[in-house]
């Protein structure tokens, strides 16, 4: 599934507008007056996953949120809201005593960091600078970068310079204003086919030639099981590069429990490790409508370390 398709349907779009939630606030949430009790982890919902109980709010969704016990909350579409509800939705979040997680700098889609191109280079120059004042705003101090495709007619190591030497012009563009671009490796073999960034040791080796404090990865754990498996010794192996880390079961690209990954003994491996960032439920439901949302918290409580 393409991420564009994604986000709209198992998350509700990206760009939400209107009201609509408040009788549904109202409503208590079966099983859900249990779950006041903060989670362990930061696990991070986004801003439409729970639409049959906060309806499409984003100010609603975020107090739905909160009163569910969850930590933080992500936006990948907060670089195309107005300024006006970007400040708006941080002050919220802020009232509520919830982190938010990173936004999508846009960059995804073709072939462009993997190319030697001055207009290329200008369009990720922009996109950054974009960036920079959504993280004014907002104080998110993540942004999600997608490398795009590969270009068939190029080596995969001229490919391979290109994006360091892009990436590096990223960094120099958000300087030291404190704001990570994580790059997200993606799975060719069932979402993304063509991407150019698909594997962990891959995206390390662009960190660690980028040489910079802002160039990080994310760890999609999803896509990395579809990819490469062997996850928490490939998580170790990068930690120290690690910007981002994303939540989806496989197969299905669900909520924890509904596939083979061990998330259990993952958020426990990270309370162990101490990793009190974002984590971001990149993930549709495995049930539909208001049962398969509260479906989703259950399983959160179900696998968050105690």
């Amino acid at each position: 599934m393409k991420r564009r398709n994604f986000i709209r349907n198992a998350a509700g779009g990206v760009m939400l507008a209107g009201s609509g939630g408040v009788a549904a606030l109202a409503m208590p949430v079966e099983a859900t007056n249990s779950n006041r009790a903060k989670f362990t982890l930061k696990y991070a919902p986004t801003l439409g996953m729970f639409t049959q109980h906060a309806g499409k709010d984003p100010i609603d969704h975020l107090k739905f949120i909160a009163d569910q016990g969850f930590r933080a909350a992500y936006d990948l579409g907060m670089i195309g809201r107005t300024p006006e509800e970007q400040e708006k939705i941080a002050n919220e979040a802020r009232k509520l005593g919830l982190e938010l997680g990173q936004f999508s700098l846009k960059t995804a889609g073709g072939t462009h960091f993997v190319l030697n191109n001055t207009s290329v280079r200008d369009m990720l120059k922009a996109k950054m600078q974009a960036g920079l004042e959504v993280q004014k705003r907002t104080g998110i101090n993540k942004g999600l970068i997608v490398l795009g495709n590969v270009d068939p007619k190029l080596h995969i190591e001229y490919q391979t310079a290109n994006v360091i030497e892009n990436l590096r012009i990223c960094c120099d563009v958000v300087g030291n204003a404190g704001l990570e671009l994580v790059m997200e490796p993606l799975n060719t073999l069932v979402n993304h086919p063509g991407v150019f960034l698909t594997r962990t040791t891959q995206a390390k080796m662009i960190c660690v030639a980028v040489n910079h404090p802002s160039c990080k990865m994310v760890n999609d754990l999803y896509h990395q099981q579809v990819t490469e498996g062997n996850l928490i010794p490939n998580l170790e192996a990068c930690w120290d590069y690690i910007g981002s880390i994303h939540v989806g079961d496989n197969p299905g690209r669900n909520e924890p429990t509904s596939g083979e990954i061990n998330y259990k003994f993952i958020f426990r491996y990270l309370k162990n490790r101490r990793y009190d960032e974002v984590i971001s439920l990149e993930h549709g439901q495995s049930q539909p409508g208001k049962e398969g949302e509260t479906a989703v918290i259950k399983a959160y409580r179900e696998v968050d370390p105690q």
